[in-house]
């Protein structure tokens, strides 16, 4: 005599609608007096009662308000929506066009609670064929940071991303450097350009072009104080960025920077060349204080500087034996340059690294210097010292 089931320990229909076995077992009521049902359904019986036994199992893991049909994409979704609240807009863009370009294409049909380490690394592999090193790592991060969201909310038991590398990419655009006599003949060139100061303090100081933008004249001293003791030089104080937050992009990027003549030379210029721009724009000119504007005073963007950047360097190139092509130039490598020269004089990696508000030394070596001296000679001088020739 077949054993009846007890009270509670679940059902096994057919759905005639769906045309599936639909397995179902009681846990009881929830705080509000509901019975709380969980199902699990399948071609065949036995298929339904594994999949109740893994819903069943997820429930007891404490999965139990994940949906079985939860997908990558609604993970992905919902991070954009909700986990990067307080993020600057660009970094909200910048992700949101990375994850629905990348990520969601590929992975966002598949069920989270699916989704294995050997699919990530596939996908991965694939799109090394097409991205550089660093695009692989944003597109990976954006899918972990998802992952690790929905696993906090109980949507999924583990987070696989984790558990995979990210494999070498396409080579990224190398940055490049002026040498010492491109570089004079870009700053001759730059005389004429309605952002010749801004050239000319970007590549004698290595500043950012994010803080190269919002400077101000009340961060600027172009007399210094040449009676205290010790004597201050003419300076400007990087003390600001373009951030939304309007810091710099690192505490030790927070730096005073002494002025080269040649800078403050052009920043005299540029004071009496902002003030015939005043008149000229009369009531449409924006006081706001900033050392390099347009026309009316606004605040220039990156795009501006870019374009009449490639407009100098089209000017230099003129030059007879100048090997510059202007569009593979962008603002930020006047910040190489300025490493560059420096190294190439011999100047310690240290204080290279201080002047340019590197947080490490690591990154002033692997990324801005061009120009690595071709022979270390520290080491034979002090040994000529020591052991003199006979």
């Amino acid at each position: 005599m077949t054993k009846r089931r007890s009270r509670g320990d679940g059902g096994l229909h057919w759905d005639d609608r769906r045309q599936r076995w639909i397995a179902t077992v009681s846990l009881g009521y929830d705080p509000s007096g509901k019975r709380l049902v969980k199902r699990g359904s399948g071609k065949t019986k036995t298929e339904a009662k594994n999949k109740l036994k893994e819903v069943l199992r997820d429930h007891e893991d404490g999965l139990a308000i994940a949906p079985t049909g939860y997908t990558v994409k609604d993970a992905v979704t919902d991070w954009l929506a909700y986990g990067l609240a307080g993020r600057d807009q660009r970094t909200v863009t910048t992700n949101t066009i990375l994850c629905n370009t990348h990520v969601i294409p590929d992975l966002g049909a598949r069920k989270l609670r699916d989704l294995s380490a050997d699919d990530v690394d596939k996908w991965l592999a694939a799109k090394a064929k097409v991205l550089s090193t660093r695009s692989l790592e944003a597109i990976r991060s954006c899918l972990n940071r998802a992952v690790k969201r929905a696993m906090a909310r109980d949507k999924v038991k583990r987070n696989v991303v984790e558990l995979c590398s990210v494999p070498a990419g396409r080579p990224g655009r190398p940055s490049k450097s002026l040498t010492l006599r491109q570089a004079e003949a870009v700053l001759v060139a730059a005389e004429d350009s309605p952002l010749y100061a801004y050239f000319v303090v970007s590549l004698l100081t290595g500043g950012r072009t994010e803080e190269m933008r919002p400077l101000r004249w009340d961060h600027v001293d172009l007399e210094g104080d040449a009676t205290s003791v010790p004597a201050v030089p003419p300076h400007i104080a990087v003390w600001r960025s373009v951030r939304r937050s309007g810091d710099t992009k690192t505490k030790k990027s927070r730096r005073t920077l002494a002025l080269p003549g040649r800078a403050v030379d052009a920043l005299k210029i540029q004071w009496e060349r902002q003030g015939w721009q005043r008149v000229a724009a009369g009531d449409q000119w924006h006081e706001n204080g900033l050392v390099f504007t347009s026309a009316v005073g606004t605040a220039l963007d990156a795009a501006n500087v870019r374009r009449e950047f490639r407009k100098v360097i089209a000017q230099a190139a003129r030059v007879p034996g100048m090997d510059l092509t202007p569009h593979e130039w962008t603002t930020r490598e006047t910040r190489t340059s300025f490493v560059s020269i420096l190294s190439d004089r011999g100047i310690p990696i240290e204080e290279i690294s201080r002047l340019v508000g590197h947080s490490s030394t690591a990154v002033t070596e692997e990324v801005y210097r061009k120009q690595i001296r071709p022979v270390i000679q520290t080491g034979a001088v002090v040994m000529d010292d020591i052991f003199p020739e006979r």
